[in-house]
């Protein structure tokens, strides 16, 4: 594509229009023509205002972003294990975190590379060539190269390639990506310009829309990033992307880590040569506790049970785009979710059909014209979606919908018009020519003098009978039902227009439509209230509407606000009438609208998750917490902004997206858990070396350290990634945002409970074994010295003690408060099938002859392997000791 530059000292562009006003002196005011402009000026202008086309954002260099990915303090943790290896001389160790730094590095870099494509994907709604009437002649040009004041060609069919304003012809237009509404909206040059907001504007077509039916010309006024949908894609490419509560406390916890691991590290190396041992012994002392305090398997760990919770929620029907969006559902607070298509089926059906008098009805007549004052068919599903709806519902009750028949029966058509809100055909049928009519009651019930009464005879519209018929219509419509009122009248000749046709009509019913609520959205909603977490509905759509179908799926709709209303709505009280307690309903929101409210929402430290399915939704859904679109009928700009795409568009999805992101959330900190807990006994054997200044020997070796982090720890924690959830999950109130991973519960437990008590265990183990050859403090176990062999014998003993104790904590981190029993012992395969893993390894090490030389270790004789058993028990037990004792007490709540 050719790309355009304002030359230097080129005029600026024309001045702002009201596209609004009268066609001709908006052709004035655009220095235009209804022949269209010149190819000399179109060309001009294109110079001057630049192609039509939508804004792009910035790339970064991507070489800067791939290592930054490198840079993370778990990364950096990584980094330092690794150097650590490599210096302790196991360079395939060292070679295998590289490994796992590159494969997270280039995980997250692939991620957020796919985030930026949002705003590009906008440029897919635009039309690659259009119709255009250039110096008085039909041409075809690239939609890049429209201008302000070219005149375009519409037909069904087409995508609307600019802003533009009618000047003769009707429309039909799916504005649905625009408005959020589902039907098709119609336009017509000559309407009556009183909409409110210039997107509801009768007489205005906008980029990316769709015509659906009907012809037209039009004026540009608008293009490229001055369109609606270039204004909406300028609010998104601003719209940056945040780290989410995972992100930010696991990045906390590594600066953590590594604090303490350089503190412990370098402010014991002095400390060590104090107690009287030699430079190089306390230089390994400090690297042993650098060891010891870096958990190698955390930052993979993670990933992986993040990964596990993408897949599981994969299967529920929910695509995530990034891991940590798992666990961001987890801690939602909010759900601002939209009603069509999520709450209900997308589906218009009939719901009631009532006589004049009030009474459900199933007069053929009735149905007869329904089946008649049609343009849509059935067995194709072409049209409008309520007509379809009105067909389907004829058909049910016998009558004949063939589009062939009717229109083969049809002398005039009167389509709907929007102004008038009806339609009428008038149908040969039999020897009678009969005149069908529905649409607005407002609209209809004045042209009609007479009711059908339940014995099929016709009575006089009395005024007092007009006002309890409105009336009717009125109460159908308190109950969210869309209402159309059906008439009828017999003629002789064909009527002569339309205002005789649809005179002296005979009212013979109402139809109340409604888009049903899906069956499964209820218990989900029910799920978000027990869990603590709000519904806001924001909807494109009329607010009676989406009040009722809120109420019935169980959503409070305490508060119903229009968009002309939210606009009025000063920060404090939109505040306010969000946090007050109750549910909200936004109706006719646009896109600001939905962008300020999850900014409020934000404000008001709420963890939000917003869904969306047209390119409206597109700013809001990048700036939630997390954004969710319609995998099915979202537009593929929504499902490139969000996060997580739902592929069957269900409000259900989302409640089991976040039941899985709780329950990742735990599982993290259940791992977190069980690898804190080895921190004590890895630290605590390096301390009585130092304390007693090297006259116990180092109960435990660096290279048994790394073997135990990335060895017979990691099994284990990967699959307390994949533990069940607990019971009562979904009844505890959501997390606080503030709240993170690690907590001064965890560290009890971690550090004072089992591993403190871990720490005791494996210090006995190694004592006993050395006390049990002889040994005494001071003594020379170096190579070749008489205790040597039981040297090795008893860290061999430290390590298996150590191993052992791992069983018994990774049984207790597999809950947080419940007992044991209640998960079920053996509800977790995979951690068993790890616990298999880690003995057998640790065995391995142990027993396999070169393999031990490499790390230090000897066999362990009968009496010190039967110490070893029931160490697993007395770690678990503590621990459940301390869960029972502190169970009455609730957990922390927001």
């Amino acid at each position: 594509m050719t790309t355009h530059v304002r030359p230097s000292g080129a005029e600026p562009e024309a001045p702002d229009v009201d596209a609004r006003e009268p066609v001709d002196l908006l052709l004035r005011d655009l220095r235009s023509a209804s022949g269209g402009l010149t190819a000399r000026e179109a060309a001009r202008r294109l110079q001057v205002e630049g192609p039509n086309e939508l804004p792009r954002r910035g790339r970064t260099r991507w070489p800067l972003e791939l290592l930054r990915q490198f840079g993370h303090p778990l990364a950096l943790l990584l980094w330092v294990a690794a150097g650590l290896a490599w210096f302790a001389g196991t360079t395939n160790l060292a070679v295998a975190i590289v490994g796992v730094i590159v494969l997270n590095g280039l995980l997250a870099f692939y991620q957020e590379q796919q985030a930026e494509r949002a705003v590009e994907a906008l440029g897919e709604y635009l039309p690659e060539r259009t119709s255009v009437v250039r110096d008085g002649v039909v041409a075809h040009v690239a939609a890049s190269e429209l201008v302000r004041g070219d005149v375009v060609l519409l037909a069904e069919g087409d995508r609307v390639p600019a802003d533009a304003r009618l000047v003769d012809g009707t429309l039909d237009v799916d504005a649905s990506m625009l408005t959020g509404e589902s039907a098709p909206v119609t336009r017509t040059a000559d309407a009556a310009d009183d909409a409110v907001r210039p997107i509801d504007s009768p007489v205005l077509v906008f980029s990316g829309t769709v015509c659906v039916a009907g012809a037209a010309r039009a004026v540009v006024h608008a293009t490229g990033r001055h369109t609606e949908i270039g204004r909406i894609a300028s609010l998104s490419a601003r719209i940056g992307r945040e780290e989410s509560p995972l992100e930010r406390q696991v990045r906390r916890v590594a600066w953590l880590i590594a604090g303490v691991a350089l503190v412990v590290g370098v402010g014991f190396l002095p400390l060590g040569v104090v107690a009287g041992l030699s430079w190089s012994a306390a230089f390994v002392f400090a690297i042993g506790l650098l060891v010891a305090n870096v958990p190698e398997g955390l930052l993979p760990t993670i990933t992986l049970a993040l990964a596990a919770g993408v897949r599981s929620m994969a299967k529920a029907g929910a695509l995530v785009k990034r891991l940590s969006a798992v666990e961001t559902l987890g801690s939602t607070t909010v759900i601002c979710t939209d009603k069509t298509g999520t709450l209900t089926r997308n589906s218009m059906r009939v719901e009631e059909l009532r006589d004049p008098s009030g009474a459900p009805s199933a007069q053929p007549v009735a149905v007869a014209v329904l089946a008649r004052c049609s343009t849509a068919d059935l067995a194709t599903g072409s049209g409008d979606p309520t007509e379809l709806a009105l067909l389907s519902y004829a058909a049910e009750r016998g009558a004949d919908v063939s589009a062939a028949a009717r229109d083969a029966a049809r002398r005039v058509l009167h389509p709907f018009d929007p102004r008038l809100k009806r339609m009428s055909t008038v149908d040969l049928l039999g020897e009678e020519l009969v005149v069908a009519t529905k649409g607005a009651p407002e609209q209809v019930l004045p042209l009609c003098t007479t009711e059908l009464t339940e014995s099929g005879t016709e009575a006089l519209i009395t005024p007092q009978r007009r006002i309890e018929l409105t009336g009717q219509a009125d109460d159908m419509a308190r109950r969210a039902l869309r209402v159309l009122a059906i008439a009828r009248r017999v003629v002789p000749t064909a009527p002569a227009s339309r205002s005789e046709a649809e005179s002296g009509l005979t009212l013979v019913g109402f139809a109340g439509l409604v888009d049903p609520p899906r069956p499964e959205v209820a218990p989900a909603v029910a799920d978000c209230h027990s869990a603590g977490i709000k519904v806001h509905v924001v909807t494109g759509d009329n607010g009676l509407t989406a009040a009722e179908i809120a109420r019935r799926v169980g959503i409070g709709a305490d508060c119903v606000v229009e968009g002309g209303d939210l606009a009025k709505m000063p920060e404090p009280d939109l505040d306010a009438a969000l946090l007050k307690g109750g549910e909200v309903v936004f109706s006719r929101a646009t896109p600001e609208d939905k962008l300020r409210i999850a900014d409020a929402l934000r404000h008001c430290d709420q963890v939000v998750a917003m869904t969306g399915d047209g390119v409206n939704d597109a700013p809001a859904l990048r700036r939630a917490d997390i954004g969710v679109a319609m995998g099915i009928g979202g537009t593929d700009v929504a499902k490139e902004a969000a996060t997580v795409v739902l592929t069957d568009d269900n409000f259900a999805t989302i409640v089991a997206g976040v039941r899985e992101g709780r329950r990742v959330f735990d599982n993290v900190r259940k791992f977190v858990l069980y690898i804190f807990a080895h921190a004590v006994p890895e630290v605590l054997p390096f301390l009585i070396f130092a304390i007693s200044g090297g006259a116990v020997p180092l109960p435990l070796t660096v290279l048994q350290i790394l073997a135990i982090d990335l060895g017979t720890e990691t099994l284990p924690a990967l699959a307390l990634g994949r533990e069940p959830a607990e019971p009562g999950l979904m009844a505890r109130p959501p997390r606080d945002r503030r709240e993170g991973v690690v907590t001064g519960r965890m560290l009890l437990r971690a550090w004072a409970i089992m591993g403190l008590l871990s720490g005791i265990l494996v210090l006995a183990a190694y004592f006993a074994v050395l006390w049990t050859a002889g040994w005494q403090p001071g003594a020379d176990v170096s190579a070749g010295a008489p205790l040597h062999h039981a040297y090795l014998q008893a860290t061999t003993a430290s390590f298996a003690a150590i191993v052992a104790c791992q069983i018994g904590t990774a049984f207790a981190s597999r809950t947080e408060r419940v007992p044991l029993r209640e998960v079920g012992l053996t509800t977790n395969r995979l951690l068993l099938w790890g616990l298999v893993f880690e003995v057998l390894f640790a065995a391995l090490l142990i027993y396999a002859p070169g393999i031990r030389d490499v790390f230090g270790m000897a066999p362990l004789p009968a009496w010190a392997l039967a110490m070893l058993l029931p160490m697993p028990v007395l770690v678990w037990g503590a621990d459940e000791l301390f869960r029972w004792v502190t169970r009455g007490r609730p957990p922390r709540a927001r």
